[in-house]
């Protein structure tokens, strides 16, 4: 029973979400003047908040979602096996498609006066990023696009209980994240990286450093098949 009602609760959530992500495409479309009793989008959020509070909690559960792990015991397959967890992994793809939307509205700072959004010396700062951002905004609007995609891509995974169309497409996630991060948030770091079997480029180190502070990078290794590793 206690099941059911997180269930019920989670889905309401996300009907609350949906409907409002809906609600600000609807006040986008209008928003050239011809409505005039449409109000104009005023984003609170920023770039890092919807960041750290939108898109990680749910693309990291996707991510988690299909893993080998090595252990003393042997080699441990983890993958979704149960109605619930499916349906919960469908939530947070939905989220992340529409988490698309919320990256593409105008006007949103980046992070808020004061904040600092640099854990690594090529990143750039705030102000930086957000001057980049609106002389490339067609662009930044694009790799918004791309995240979207991908996420569909993974919800259709999800709906066809797939876990190896669920990992592949994982990766296709990661690409699209570190494409924006890479052209957005460090620019500068050139370093070469080397191309994987699925055609993408491996982690950047600087958006490896981004994502999993120092003491994670050793536990997430282990959950990457070896073919990632290569």
């Amino acid at each position: 029973m206690i099941k059911g009602l997180a269930v019920m609760n989670s889905n309401k959530k996300m009907l609350v979400f949906i409907g409002l992500s809906l609600g600000l495409q609807v006040a986008c479309s209008n928003s050239d003047g011809k409505d005039k009793s449409v109000t104009t989008i005023k984003p609170v959020a920023t770039l890092q908040e919807i960041m750290l509070s939108v898109i990680d909690p749910n693309v990291d559960p996707i991510w988690n979602s299909v893993s080998t792990v090595a252990t003393k015991d042997g080699v441990v397959e983890k993958v979704p096996s149960t109605d619930e967890e499916w349906n919960t992994l469908k939530n947070h793809a939905i989220v992340l498609i529409e988490a698309g939307n919320l990256l593409q509205i105008p006007d949103r700072h980046v992070a808020h006066a004061g904040s600092s959004t640099s854990i690594h010396p090529v990143e750039l700062q705030p102000a930086e990023i957000e001057k980049l951002i609106e002389a490339n905004r067609k662009d930044f609007n694009e790799k918004a696009i791309n995240l979207q995609n991908a996420a569909k891509l993974a919800l259709v995974a999800i709906r066809e209980k797939n876990p190896d169309a669920l990992l592949q497409v994982g990766a296709q996630i990661e690409h699209a994240c570190e494409q924006c991060h890479a052209t957005y948030w460090y620019p500068n770091d050139k370093r070469p990286t080397a191309l994987n079997t699925l055609g993408f480029k491996s982690k950047n180190p600087t958006y490896e450093l981004l994502r999993n502070p120092p003491q994670k990078i050793a536990l997430v290794s282990l959950h990457k098949p070896a073919s990632l590793n290569n």
